[in-house]
């Protein structure tokens, strides 16, 4: 996030408000049938097309759809999903097809590579591939960074009112404290709060080891007397609102809440840090590769790039947008490119431990019902 000098990728609680989310995404549920000619062909003389866009709601600023829109002609059909297990079976079902892009995270994007679902980008058709930043390149879910393009790189911190926690909060142990009782908010999501507990047992996100994944979904059930709220959306909203006193947020959530409240305290959690990269890719049998690939280079452009990043408040992966970036959208560092080294990713852990999870992860919601 600086120009060419340096390297300056950062994640800020700038003087942006949630408000600038609030219209992005394209929300719709489902894709739109392609423009057709009088005789029912799909193909219409002149007509650019279509693109479907699938992931999380509101992730892909509006206006970034809008502006791609008006310069290439393609329409955009925007599709969400609640979480990355939901994407794979969906992907798995259509055997690749039905989406053109999709954004999801970097776990199960080898999942899905693994299983021939995700398309090899053609370089050629992205000019502007060189603009990605090479910190953010060569990880383990594309190594030869022929699959994806890095969209929103991050780190899950925990955050507190320190007006109404009355506990000491250094790490992710803390969330077990009595005090907490009904007043802490997760993001919902199965590996990243499994993982949770898992660091705070001081093993990996990654064990395979059943017996050890089968404690944490147990040490996760002592944590549901705490639990408030469990959302995968705006769950920063709540500790705005003193609904709740502390939470465990993904790095955009950090940065909107305290650009709306910046009294609130992060804390980089004393059993070690995740990190993970949300990334774009074009599902095999992607109906409209020649538009998935246009519009991934028209991200891929640096004024287009900050655009992206200055909405969704992840570190910004192209370092062809830092010199565009806006000057109140760096002054308050949450996370750089520092902490990365000190972050494990969230890997796949085999069908057995995968398998597992899942079950651990439903009767760990049931609870909260």
């Amino acid at each position: 996030m600086k120009k060419a000098s340096g390297f300056f990728a950062i994640l800020t609680a700038a003087a942006l408000t949630a408000a600038s989310l609030s219209g992005c995404g394209g929300g719709e549920g489902g894709a739109k049938a392609p423009a057709q000619a009088q005789d029912g062909s799909k193909d219409v003389k002149g007509d650019p097309g279509e693109l479907n866009i699938y992931t999380w709601a509101e992730y892909v600023p509006r206006d970034v759809i809008s502006r791609f829109e008006d310069e290439t002609g393609i329409r955009v059909n925007y599709t969400n999903f609640e979480a990355n297990e939901e994407m794979l079976a969906k992907l798995e079902t259509s055997k690749g097809g039905d989406y053109d892009i999709i954004i999801a995270s970097d776990y199960i994007i080898k999942v899905a590579a693994d299983e021939g679902l995700v398309k090899e980008l053609d370089k050629e058709k992205l000019p502007n591939f060189k603009n990605i930043d090479p910190v953010f390149q060569n990880f383990f879910y594309d190594p030869e960074n022929t699959l994806t393009v890095p969209y929103g790189p991050g780190i899950p911190l925990l955050v507190y009112d320190p007006s109404v926690v009355t506990c000491q909060v250094t790490g992710y142990e803390s969330l077990w404290d009595p005090s907490l009782k009904d007043s802490l908010a997760l993001m919902d999501s199965e590996r990243v709060v499994m993982g949770m507990a898992l660091k705070a047992m001081g093993e990996s996100f990654n064990t395979e080891d059943l017996d050890v994944i089968q404690a944490a979904g147990e040490k996760l059930m002592g944590l549901a007397p705490n639990v408030r709220v469990l959302s995968q959306n705006q769950t920063q909203d709540y500790l705005l609102s003193g609904e709740v006193g502390a939470a465990f947020l993904f790095t955009s959530q950090v940065a909107l809440a305290l650009s709306q409240n910046p009294d609130l305290q992060v804390v980089y959690p004393k059993e070690g840090l995740g990190f993970g990269v949300d990334a774009a890719f074009i599902p095999s049998q992607a109906p409209n590769s020649d538009n998935a690939h246009a519009f991934l280079n028209f991200i891929l452009d640096g004024e287009i790039g900050a655009q992206v990043t200055q909405q969704t408040y992840y570190l910004c992966p192209n370092q062809a947008s830092y010199e565009f970036l806006d000057e109140e959208f760096k002054k308050s560092l949450v996370i750089s490119t520092d902490d990365i080294p000190n972050g494990e990713f969230i890997q796949d852990v085999g069908p057995e431990a995968t398998a597992l999870h899942g079950e651990l992860w439903t009767k760990f919601k049931a609870a909260l019902d």
